[in-house]
């Protein structure tokens, strides 16, 4: 008898009830759709985080039009060089030499000298299988007093090994080479591209035990960036950050520290809790930050009464920890649009697999995603009043609604402050209609943008 493979595991369908739903992978991964919603941030985002440093991406053309256009958006086009890869360097076997020539010619007319320069390869690279020793040994020879990044842009290898965000993280701490000291009252906030909220409990309590954070976002110096090797503890609270604290503890020794963006109090606590051993200090007292999160969740709770509420993965990589804090405050979830459930969140996904049964997961990138929007975009809209509000890019545009939490990446929150800070902005979102094709059109949440 002749049994369908996918039986029991990843559906071909665009939505479907949590209960229905397989652990990790909900949906089959095949053919794959690109919402609007743009928030997300792309690896060359990430690598203008670096400061005192250009970008050199070679590639074809095809493949620089996406690059070139987060560069202008961003308004950084200084900053940013592209040498095309052409046929004829394809059958000449001429690749090493255009890269070693096009590098050159890019810093002879540069109107600076960058203290580092990132240069991205491409898919093409590796089906032709170039030297890559060759050619970086001849142009960090060719350019000494330059520090040379290989970095990564290979859309082929997405689901195979680690992610392209979680290597390009990895290469970014690859320009610390060696720690001249340790400073015992520094710690490093990595992995993350958007600065930590100012407000974040975590600040003002590491600073009462008279440490310093430091972040690539406060770097003003590739000098000053380069100096964050010498602190005494990496900590980072985004899962794609991962191989590059694995590849710091390899290469240098650094530890680090896992903070977990979860939703659940107890499990901040306790991570407060362990965080505070590891350093030798005592355990935080954050009473009257839970109750002030719990009071926050609490008054939004009521605003929304009965009105349907829709979340996305990119909010949070904690989505299912988040969508049960809603569940919990009795806040109407009706959809969350998710491809993926991480290992973090298995036993909250089945416990609301039993609770909430009938909460609909959403596929982001299935092919019959790309009908969402004009389904509910047709629907009736109610006066003065969200269809459904929703929690996140991609669930504002798939439900069409301009009453939206406008928050990618996380947003920069981390605990208590997070909860707090969210249950404001979810309030606003009820209350104000905003932008949504304005908004959720922009590259990457928090960066700068001319459009």
């Amino acid at each position: 008898m002749l049994k369908h493979v996918l039986e029991n595991g990843p559906a071909r369908a665009g939505s479907l009830r949590i209960c229905e739903a397989a652990y990790p992978q909900p949906f089959y991964m095949g053919l794959e759709y690109s919402t609007p919603a743009r928030g997300m941030w792309n690896i060359a985002q990430t690598g203008f985080l670096m400061p005192e440093t250009h970008q050199i991406f070679v590639c074809a053309y095809g493949c620089l039009r996406g690059v070139v256009l987060t560069a202008a958006e961003m308004n950084a086009l200084g900053r940013y060089s592209a040498i095309a890869i052409r046929e004829n360097d394809i059958i000449n076997g001429t690749i090493e030499k255009l890269m070693v020539e096009g590098v050159t010619d890019v810093l002879n007319k540069l109107s600076y000298k960058p203290k580092c320069v990132q240069i991205y390869i491409t898919c093409q690279h590796f089906f032709l299988s170039y030297d890559h020793n060759n050619v970086f040994e001849r142009i960090r020879k060719a350019h000494p007093g330059i520090e040379f990044l290989d970095c990564y842009m290979i859309p082929a290898m997405r689901k195979s090994g680690i992610s392209p965000d979680q290597r390009m993280r990895r290469q970014m701490t690859r320009v610390w080479k060696g720690r001249s000291r340790c400073d015992s009252k520094r710690i490093n906030i990595i992995g993350s591209n958007l600065p930590l909220s100012e407000t974040a409990e975590i600040r003002s309590w590491l600073k009462d035990n008279g440490y310093e954070l430091k972040s690539i976002h406060d770097c003003k110096t590739f000098a000053e960036y380069v100096d964050m090797e010498n602190a005494e503890l990496n900590l980072y609270y985004e899962p794609v950050a991962t191989a590059e604290m694995q590849d710091l503890k390899k290469r240098l020794g650094m530890e680090s520290f896992y903070f977990s963006n979860s939703f659940d109090y107890d499990e901040i606590d306790e991570t407060y809790a362990r965080l505070a051993e590891k350093l030798g200090i005592e355990a935080p007292d954050f009473s009257e930050n839970r109750k002030m999160a719990e009071e926050a969740i609490e008054k939004a709770a009521r605003l929304l009464g009965d009105t349907p509420v829709a979340v996305d993965y990119t909010l949070t990589t904690r989505i299912f920890s988040f969508t049960k804090l809603l569940t919990d405050h009795g806040i109407n979830v009706k959809t969350v649009c998710t491809d993926l459930v991480q290992p973090e969140d298995r036993h909250i996904f089945e416990e609301l697999q039993q609770t909430h049964p009938d909460i609909e997961l959403a596929a982001t990138n299935q092919p019959e995603s790309r009908f969402f929007a004009g389904e509910h975009e047709r629907e009736e809209k109610t006066e003065n009043k969200p269809k459904v509000m929703a929690i996140g890019q991609k669930a504002a545009y798939f439900f069409a609604t301009d009453y939206f939490v406008n928050v990618a990446e996380g947003g920069g929150f981390l605990g208590y402050d997070g909860i707090v800070k969210l249950a404001g902005l979810m309030e606003d979102a009820f209350l104000n209609k905003k932008d949504r094709r304005k908004l959720i059109r922009k590259k990457g949440f928090g960066c700068e943008s001319c459009v």
